[in-house]
């Protein structure tokens, strides 16, 4: 058959040959693929027909282009042939062909209504790899599209004058590359959003699916109707369960050989030795003696574990070799399987619980404890725990036997019923030792006061556990059978989930912090090879633990979400439309195009900082550029490198400088408001560093402060006075108030001393001994040189002062103090300056004969003998002569 056919072909080929070159003619008149498919599609026809007619036409078309050139000069210039489409193109277009034919097979499944969660699940799981090859198609072809655009954009808008062939060639193969590219990215793109449309229905239907049966209503168990169909019923299940057991017996007459017998009795031997074996081996392996008093965290976490783990690991594996070895020895008919596994795997759930319970709540021992609860709280939280796993594994137990043996629905629905009612009665009893009582009576007469509760279980969550219980007993009263075993369901997986949860966040806190925050070895290694403080690893453990939970919860809440009937497939989903990009009004968000953004951002400011310090230790202070300049380089630099960065960040996420305008114009609006201040010292910041009216180092006067600028930054400027404080300084305040720079032009200083000389010595030769002692010193300039300056005459003493000028502004105090020393050690070893004696016993002070007159006068009107006016009179003393007396004659 093969070669048949490609006989025909050939011989198809060798009589259309004559219509192929009248068609290449025709070509210049529009697109090459057009008259190409016209032929082939004309051409079997006259093939298959075989007339003259059929004949004669191809015969005929070849003269067209024998008159063509005749009339070609009068015809306008004919647009050059389009390029064919590209071999990528073309593979590409092959494999959508293919995604869009699985697509609708796919969604015209969906079609069928009968279809179960299976159906829907295998319908499910070929559409992800489906939906992450069209992204990458459109990933791919992105790119090449804008660049396509842009070559074409290159050569300008068409004009309307016919322009030069070779242009017009290269418009048409840019054009029809761009309209090739686009027509497949759109298809592309289609694709994409009907698998996410296929995606979507399918998770309605099965959400649908789940709701309808977890809401399913049945007779109820106060229903006389379904006790009267199980009772009615009962004849045949009875006569079913004589049926599965004669069939058991069947079986083990037929498979029950001495090696199938031997290994089924090993696999429970084995069995019960590891479930009789756990309970002695555990508190040896666990380390939990009573004798510690206060042990660790992490001590405590780890015995807790060790509890764990030898309690649990031997259950589940005692489980699994007893249902390993019904499934070799098939001493079970087939359908019991399940129920004999549901046995064995009730006794390692049971098992499972009891021994995260003594890992948590550690009844017996309290100080190994990690949950903070009284002993009372934690013996009966424990009881209430293995009470309520017992009666669920004796309910899935007895599930199984109803589902081996096939017994009829009124029977199941009545055990499902009565198991859920009787999980309910024992968690309700349970919730009710936990209520608040009163362990000690009122003593006396006064105010209430309310009894204390030293259960230690909150209320929200007896009252959650009371809503629990209600929901379970009145579910299985009324009907919703369904609804009551779901509700059982998640109660014993989210507290599966909660205590494991548990554990190990406390795992992660502990050795996090026994590793980091402690003085461990690996902290003492990190700190002495990286050089890491402290408080800088307690940080890191603390950033540790928080993304170590973040995790876990993440987990815990994808096990919890699954168990409400969400499909992992759609959580991951989610996470991956979340992680690289979903669509809300029109604006595409991409957590992985926002981490990468952060992470440029991030390594943009680690390299300006390097660049920056660079600057700072390295290249500036190599040359010869000033303190203050060097700063503003450095930065200057700073600046820059951030704002890159910014545009960086920016560019990555796709904003461009139009999708900023409505941000600046918030902006505006922001700095009209409340961001004036913030502004105007940012912008005096820039003009600090422009003009450099004020450098780093230089010494200032600011009101009330004086001291050194020590760094110049965007909104301040930070001064360091003389007692070693930091003054935080707005750089407005520097701009628009009076500051007063010592150091502005040059670092030179003045020094001012005043000095008083005795008014009997000489002047002159006074100033020439204290302007000799500032010569003499080696800060003083010599040019200009120190002057005195004789400032006044005054009674005892003359008083002058020296003015001279030192090389640093910053040695004045010093070079002050140096000259006092001097000018003081020259004047009195000149005798300009006399010693100061001992103090003087009489101590004459002028200035107060009126307050004299005043008190003696006081002093004769509080006398007897000056009540009478003449004896006033006669006693009063002339002026004169009571400026004479001495103070012993003054009454």
């Amino acid at each position: 058959m093969r070669q048949l056919r490609r006989w025909t072909i050939a011989l198809a080929a060798a009589l259309l040959s004559p219509g192929l070159a009248a068609a290449q003619g025709q070509v210049a008149q529009g697109h090459a693929a057009k008259p190409e498919r016209a032929v082939v599609a004309q051409a079997p026809a006259p093939a298959g027909k075989g007339d003259a007619k059929g004949d004669a036409k191809p015969a005929a078309q070849p003269a067209a282009p024998a008159e063509a050139p005749k009339e070609a000069p009068k015809e306008a210039p004919k647009p050059p042939p389009q390029t064919p489409i590209s071999e990528q193109i073309k593979q590409i277009r092959a494999q959508l062909d293919a995604e869009k034919a699985d697509l609708d097979q796919r969604e015209q499944a969906l079609t069928h209504r009968e279809l179960n969660k299976d159906d829907l699940a295998l319908l499910r799981e070929g559409i992800p790899p489906v939906a992450d090859r069209l992204r990458q198609v459109v990933d791919h072809l992105g790119p090449r599209l804008d660049a396509a655009k842009e070559r074409l954009n290159q050569l300008g808008p068409k004009p309307k004058e016919p322009e030069g062939a070779d242009v017009a060639q290269e418009r048409a193969q840019r054009e029809a590359g761009v309209a090739e590219i686009d027509d497949t990215l759109r298809l592309a793109r289609s694709l994409l959003v009907q698998s996410e449309q296929i995606t979507d229905q399918i998770s309605n239907r099965r959400r649908a699916a789940f709701t309808r049966a977890l809401f399913e209503r049945t007779d109820g168990l106060v229903s006389p109707n379904l006790w009267m169909r199980a009772t009615n019923d009962l004849s045949r299940d009875l006569r079913a369960l004589k049926s599965s057991l004669d069939d058991s017996v069947t079986q083990v007459q037929r498979r029950g050989t001495a090696l199938n017998l031997f290994l089924l009795a090993l696999a429970i031997g084995v069995s019960v030795a590891l479930y009789v074996g756990r309970r002695h081996i555990a508190p040896r392996i666990g380390h939990r003696s009573s004798k510690t008093a206060q042990p660790s965290r992490y001590v405590r976490v780890m015995a807790a574990w060790r509890v764990f783990l030898v309690g649990a690991v031997p259950a589940v594996l005692g489980s699994f070799l007893v249902g390993y070895a019904l499934d070799v020895t098939e001493l079970l008919p087939v359908r019991l399987l399940p129920a004999a596994h549901r046995i064995v795997a009730s006794l390692a759930f049971v098992a499972v619980v009891e021994a995260m319970a003594d890992a948590l709540l550690s009844p017996d021992r309290p100080a190994w404890r990690l949950v903070a609860m009284t002993d009372a709280t934690a013996e009966r939280l424990n009881r209430l725990v293995i009470a309520i796993a017992s009666v669920i594994a004796v309910g899935r137990t007895i599930e199984g036997l109803n589902e081996g043996i096939s017994l009829s629905l009124p029977v199941t629905i009545v055990t499902k019923g009565v198991f859920a009612a009787v999980v309910a009665v024992v968690l309700a009893e349970g919730l009710r030792r936990f209520a608040a009582r009163a362990e000690t009576d009122e003593a006396c007469l006064g105010p209430y006061i309310a009894a204390e509760s030293h259960t230690g279980i909150g209320g929200p969550l007896r009252i959650l556990g009371w809503i629990v219980v209600a929901a379970i007993g009145v579910s299985a009263l009324v009907g919703y059978i369904a609804l009551s075993s779901f509700l059982i369901d998640q109660l014993m997986w989210t507290a599966i989930a909660a205590a494991i949860l548990y554990l190990a966040i406390s795992s992660v806190d502990a050795v996090v912090s026994s590793a980091l925050q402690d003085d461990s070895r690996i902290a003492t290694a990190l700190q002495a090879n990286t050089g890491l403080r402290k408080r800088s690893l307690n940080q890191i453990a603390v950033l540790i633990s928080g993304f170590v939970r973040v995790l876990l919860l993440t987990a815990a809440g994808v096990l919890l979400l699954a168990s409400w009937g969400v499909d992992s497939t759609d959580i991951f989903a989610w996470a991956q439309a979340a992680f690289f990009g979903f669509t809300v009004g029109g604006v595409t968000i991409s957590l992985s195009t926002i981490a990468i953004a952060i992470g440029l951002f991030t390594l943009g400011l680690v390299i300006t900082k390097a660049v920056q310090r660079w600057l700072e230790n390295t290249y500036l202070p190599a040359t010869d550029l000033d303190p203050g300049l060097r700063n503003s380089i450095s930065t200057v630099s700073g600046y820059v490198g951030f704002l890159l960065t910014i545009a960086l960040a920016f560019s990555y996420l796709g904003l461009s400088l139009e999708k900023l305008t409505i941000v600046a114009g918030a902006l505006s609006v922001g700095i009209g408001f409340g961001l004036q201040s913030i502004v105007n010292n940012f912008v005096s910041g820039l003009l600090l560093l422009w003009e450099r009216p004020i450098r780093v180092g230089d010494l200032v006067v600011i009101g009330d402060n004086e001291g050194y600028v020590r760094r110049i930054s965007v909104r301040s400027t930070e001064i360091q006075t003389f007692d070693r404080s930091a003054v935080i300084v707005p750089n407005s305040n520097l701009i628009s108030g009076v500051v007063k720079n010592r150091v502005r032009g040059d670092r030179t200083g003045r020094v001012t001393i005043t000095v008083s000389v005795l008014r009997n010595q000489d002047p002159v030769h006074a100033a020439e001994l204290i302007a000799g002692c500032a010569k003499a010193h080696p800060e003083v300039l010599k040019e200009p040189p120190p002057r005195v300056v004789f400032r006044k005459i005054g009674d005892p003493f003359l008083e002058f002062e020296l003015i001279a000028m030192i090389t640093d502004v910053g040695s004045q105090a010093k070079v002050q103090s140096d000259l006092n020393f001097a000018v003081f050690k020259t004047l009195s070893d000149e005798g300009l300056i006399p010693n100061l004696g001992p103090g003087a016993s009489i101590v004459t002070v002028q200035g107060l004969d009126a307050m004299q007159d005043a008190m003696g006068q006081i002093a004769r009107m509080a006398s007897p003998a000056a009540l009478r006016p003449e004896a006033r009179n006669e006693a009063r003393p002339e002026p004169e002569a009571e400026r004479r007396r001495t103070p012993e004659t003054v009454p």
